[in-house]
C-alpha cells in the first residue's frame, strides 16, 4: 500500500472518499464475502490523492477552472467543446513519477500473482470530497483487455480525462457538485475471460416494478459491456428468493435473447483491445448460463444484498477458461430503493386498436403520444425538440444530457438493464427498448403513440391514439373482513399488481398463458409425429426447438408463468383454474384443428372437466397436471391451489380428481386444495355432495346466470334479459353459500358485478361469502362496495349469513 495505490483486499466501504464507491465496494466484497465463496477478481485502486497529485504537478487546476468558467450553463451550447479542451489538457499531461512508480509496483504485484503482463480491466471510480456516497454511475470510462505497464498507465490517464466528458460535466452541474472537488480513482482489476464465455448484470429486485422478492439476471455471450451498454438483447432470468433459501427449484422464468453480437479480445491492437463479432445463429439460441449457474449467481446476489442491507445492482462474468463465475462490480440500486411505497396507482388503457409499428420491452407503466425524432447519434441533438420521442439504435452515457429533454425513448437494441432502460427509469420517462427495427419503421417527424401499459411488453403505434387514465388511490382504504382477491392471467403484470392491497389471487386463468405464451394445442405436442399438416409441424418446431421433448415445452412454459404469479403473491393463495377453452377456441391454437370436434354450441359442449378424463384430451390434461406438480412440489410454491371448471356432476368431479392423483396431484398432500367452479345449477343443487370431494367453490356468476335463466350470453337478441341480480340467480348464490358453509367448504365469487353494483356486493357480504375477486381496475371500487356492505351490517347488528333474501316471488312460484 502507498499513498497512491491500495490493493482491493485492503479496502472497505470506509474508503469511499479515497477510492470512490466502485473500488471501495470491490474491497468490501473481497474482505467480507470471500468466506462465503463469492469470487471477486483481485487488483488495486489508485487514490484520490494520486489524482490530486497529477493535477497539481501539471498545474492543471487553474486551466481547468478557466475553461469551466466559460461553460454556457443555461443552454450548454459549448458543453462538448469545453469537455474536449479539458480532456486534451489532461491527455497531454504526464503522470508524476511518484504516481507512476506506485502504479507500476502495484501492477507488478498482480503479475507475480497472476502471471506476466496479466490482462486487466481499468475502470473509473469517482468520488466527491463533500459527498462521499455519490455514485457517478455510468459517467466515466472503462477499458478492457489492458496488458503491460505502459498500457495500464495510458488507460489510467484516459480514465482521468473521462472525468471531463460532456455527460460527466453536465451530471455534476445537474447534481450541484463542485467540479474541482470530484476526484477520480482508477480500479485495475484482473480480467475474467468472459470473452470466451458470458457476462451480464443482476439486480436483487425487479428493476421495473421494484418487487423485491426476486433476483433478476441478464446475460449475453462475451464481455459484459454489451449488456451494460444495451448493444444486445440479452437472456433474462428471474429467481424467487424465498424458495431459493429453501433449496427448491427457484428459477421462475427463463427467456432467451437474440444476443446478436459477442464482444471479444482484439488481436494485437492496443488502440482497440476489444471488438464485437457476430454471434453464430445456433449460439444465439442457447442460454448463456446453466440452471446451476443461474442459481449460484442468485445465491451470491442475495448474500451481497444481505451484507449491504439494501437492493443491489451487480455485474457478473463467467471465465471461459476455468468455467468459474465471478462478481466484478456491485453498487446500490438507485431507482426503487429511493422511492417511498406508493398508495396510488394510475392505470392506462388504450381506447383505439391498431397494428403496432414495432414492439419491445416496456419501461414505465404508461401511454404517451407525440412526435418521433429519429437520431443517429448525440451529435444530432439540435434536431430534437423538448418533449419529442427519441428513436435511435442504442443509447450510451453520451446521450444523458439529451435524454432529459424527451418524453419517451425507443431503441433498436438493449434489454431491461441497458443504459436506455436505466436512465428512463431514473427520469420517470417511458421507453420501449430492443425493438430491433424502430429506426427503420418509424419516420422522423411522424406522430406516434407509445404504450407500456401491458406489463413487460411495449408497443409503438402510428398516429395519436386515444387512451383512458384512471387513478386508484389506496391510501385511505381499510381492509375488509371479506377477502378481496384479484383476477389475473398475465404473468408480466404480476409483480406490479401484487403491490395493490389484496388477499391473493382468486382466479388465475390458464387460457391467457396457453394462448399467448405457449400458442400450441397440447395434443399437437403429445402427437407431434402424427400430425398431418407439415406447415403446422414447422410452426411447432420453430417454437419448441429448445426442447428435445415437445411436451416439455408446454410443461415448462406453463409452470414458469404460473410460478411467476404465485411468487408475486406468495404466500397468499393463488387459485389456478385448469384450462377452460371451448372447442372452437382450442381449435384456434396451433395444431388444434386436428384434435377438436366441431360443435353447434361450444359454450355447452366439450369443455371444462369433461375434457380432462376424455381420451381426446386426457394426455393434454396430464401436461397441465405435470406443470402444476412442478410448481408446487419442485419449485415450492404451495400457495398454488387448483380449480376445476364446468364440472357437471359429482361423478365427473371424482373422475377428474382420480386423473389428478395419477399425475401426482393428490388432494390434501403437501397442502393441496382443489376447488370447483360453481357455474352450473347442478353445482348448487348438489352443493353438499360436491363439498365432500372439493375444498371449496368459486361462483362463476356469468355462466351461472346464463344457465339459471337459460340465456346465451353471446346472443345480442336476448342479452337484455341477462341479469346477475335476478331473484333466481340470487337464490342460487345464497343457497350455495349456505350449503357449502354448512359442509365446511369455502366460497368465493369472481366477476365484475360486485364492483359495478353495490347492491350485489351487499347480497354477497350479507350471505357471508368468504372472498370476492376483481379485475385489477375494479379492485378499488369493489373493496369500497364490500366495506360499505360490511358497515351496513354492523350498523344493523346483523351477522353475516343471517340476512334473508327477499325470495317472495320465488316462493310464490314454487
Amino acid at each position: 500500500m502507498s499513498a497512491f495505490t491500495i490493493p482491493f483486499e485492503d479496502l472497505t466501504l470506509q474508503h469511499i472518499a479515497q477510492v470512490g464507491g466502485k473500488n471501495a465496494s470491490l474491497g468490501e466484497m473481497l474482505r467480507n464475502l470471500a468466506v462465503k465463496n463469492i469470487r471477486v477478481p483481485g487488483g488495486f485502486a489508485t487514490t484520490a490523492e494520486a489524482y490530486q497529485e497529477f493535477l497539481e504537478s501539471n498545474n492543471l487546476p487553474q486551466e481547468i477552472k478557466k475553461h469551466l468558467s466559460r461553460l454556457d450553463t443555461v443552454h450548454f451550447t459549448n458543453l462538448q467543446e469545453t469537455g474536449a479542451r479539458i480532456r486534451q489538457l489532461i491527455l497531454q499531461a504526464r503522470l508524476p513519477e511518484n504516481v507512476t512508480t506506485a502504479i507500476r509496483t502495484a501492477y507488478q504485484e498482480m503479475c507475480r500473482q497472476y502471471g506476466d503482463d496479466v490482462q486487466v480491466a481499468v475502470r473509473s471510480s469517482a468520488t466527491a470530497e463533500d459527498l462521499p456516497d455519490a455514485s457517478f454511475a455510468g459517467q466515466h470510462e472503462s477499458y478492457l483487455n489492458i496488458s503491460g505497464e505502459e498500457q495500464v498507465l495510458r488507460a489510467c490517464l484516459r480514465c482521468y480525462a473521462s472525468l471531463f466528458t460532456g455527460r460527466a460535466i453536465k451530471y455534476r452541474h445537474d447534481h450541484g457538485f463542485d467540479h474541482m472537488k470530484v476526484y477520480l480513482s482508477v480500479g485495475v482489476q484482473k480480467m475474467v475471460r468472459s470473452d470466451l464465455a458470458s457476462a451480464g448484470v443482476c439486480f436483487t429486485l425487479d428493476p421495473e416494478s421494484g418487487f423485491d422478492n426476486v433476483v433478476y439476471i441478464t446475460g449475453s455471450w462475451g464481455l459484459g459491456e454489451n449488456v451494460v451498454q444495451g448493444t444486445v438483447n440479452p437472456d433474462e432470468f428471474y429467481i424467487f428468493k424465498p424458495t431459493l433459501s429453501q433449496g427448491k427449484k427457484a428459477i421462475l422464468s427463463k427467456k432467451v435473447g437474440s444476443k446478436a453480437l459477442t464482444m471479444v479480445y482484439a488481436e494485437n491492437n492496443p488502440d482497440q483491445p476489444t471488438i464485437n463479432i457476430d454471434t453464430p445463429a445456433e449460439r444465439q439460441e442457447e442460454y448463456v448460463l446453466s440452471d446451476r449457474e443461474i442459481t449460484q449467481l442468485a445465491e451470491w446476489a442475495v448474500q451481497i444484498e444481505e451484507h449491504y442491507k439494501r437492493p443491489m445492482d451487480i455485474e457478473w462474468a463467467k471465465d471461459g477458461e476455468t468455467e468459474e463465475l465471478f462478481i466484478v462490480q456491485a453498487r446500490p440500486e438507485t431507482v426503487h430503493s429511493h422511492k417511498t411505497r406508493q398508495l396510488t396507482r394510475k392505470t392506462y388503457t388504450l381506447q383505439d386498436v391498431g397494428a403496432p409499428l414495432t414492439s419491445g420491452k416496456a419501461i414505465g407503466h404508461r401511454i404517451m403520444s407525440g412526435v418521433a425524432r429519429v437520431l443517429r447519434s448525440p451529435a444530432e441533438a439540435h434536431l430534437l425538440q423538448p418533449g419529442e420521442i427519441l428513436v435511435t439504435d442504442i443509447t450510451n452515457p453520451d446521450w444523458d444530457p439529451i435524454l432529459k429533454k424527451v418524453s419517451a425513448v425507443i431503441t433498436n437494441k438493449g434489454g431491461r438493464t441497458s443504459h436506455a432502460a436505466i436512465v428512463a427509469r431514473e427520469m420517470g420517462a417511458l421507453a420501449v427498448v430492443g425493438t430491433g427495427n424502430a429506426t427503420a419503421v418509424i419516420k422522423s417527424g411522424q406522430e406516434i403513440t407509445v404504450s407500456c401499459a401491458d406489463g413487460q411488453n411495449g408497443a409503438v403505434y402510428g398516429g395519436r391514439l386515444s387512451w383512458k387514465e384512471e387513478e386508484l388511490d389506496f391510501g385511505n382504504l381499510s381492509k375488509p373482513e371479506t377477502k378481496a382477491m384479484l383476477i389475473i392471467g398475465d404473468p408480466d403484470q404480476a409483480f406490479e399488481l401484487s403491490q395493490y392491497p389484496n388477499d391473493g389471487v382468486g382466479l388465475m386463468r390458464l387460457e391467457f398463458i396457453i394462448n399467448n405464451s405457449i400458442q400450441i394445442h397440447p395434443m399437437a405436442l403429445v402427437k407431434f409425429r402424427e400430425l398431418k399438416d407439415e406447415g403446422v409441424k414447422a410452426r411447432i418446431e420453430a417454437l419448441t426447438h429448445h426442447h428435445q421433448n415437445k411436451e416439455d415445452y408446454f410443461v415448462e412454459k406453463l409452470a414458469q408463468s404460473v410460478a411467476t404469479i404465485a411468487a408475486a403473491f406468495y404466500p397468499k393463495d393463488v387459485i389456478v383454474r385448469m384450462s377452460d377453452f371451448k372447442t372452437n377456441e382450442y381449435a384456434n391454437l396451433i395444431g388444434g384443428k386436428e384434435f377438436e370436434p366441431e360443435e353447434e354450441n361450444p359454450m355447452l359442449g366439450f369443455r371444462g372437466a369433461s375434457r380432462y378424463y376424455n381420451p381426446r384430451y386426457q394426455e393434454g390434461f396430464a401436461l397441465e397436471c405435470h406443470a402444476m406438480k412442478l410448481v408446487r412440489d419442485e419449485m415450492g410454491l404451495t400457495n398454488v391451489k387448483l380449480m376445476i371448471p364446468f364440472c357437471r356432476t359429482v361423478k365427473e368431479g371424482q373422475k377428474v380428481l382420480q386423473q389428478m392423483e395419477e399425475h401426482g396431484l393428490v388432494r390434501g398432500k403437501n397442502g393441496l386444495e382443489v376447488y370447483v367452479m360453481a357455474e352450473i345449477p347442478s353445482n348448487v343443487l348438489l352443493a353438499k355432495a360436491f363439498a365432500q370431494i372439493f375444498d371449496g367453490f368459486s361462483i362463476g356468476s356469468n355462466d351461472l346466470t346464463q344457465l339459471t335463466l337459460g340465456i346465451d350470453r353471446d346472443s345480442s337478441t336476448v342479452s337484455a334479459l341477462f341479469d346477475e341480480q335476478d331473484e333466481a340467480v340470487k337464490y342460487m348464490i345464497s343457497t350455495l353459500i349456505r350449503v357449502a358453509h354448512e359442509a365446511g367448504a369455502k366460497v368465493g365469487l369472481c366477476g365484475q358485478a360486485p364492483s359495478d353494483f353495490p347492491e350485489f356486493a351487499r347480497i354477497l357480504v350479507a350471505q357471508g361469502i368468504d372472498s370476492i375477486s376483481f379485475n385489477p381496475d375494479a379492485l378499488l371500487q369493489g373493496v369500497e362496495n364490500i366495506l360499505a356492505a360490511e358497515s351496513e351490517l354492523k350498523e344493523r347488528r346483523v351477522p353475516a349469513q343471517a340476512v334473508p333474501l327477499d325470495n317472495t316471488k320465488l316462493a310464490e312460484m314454487n
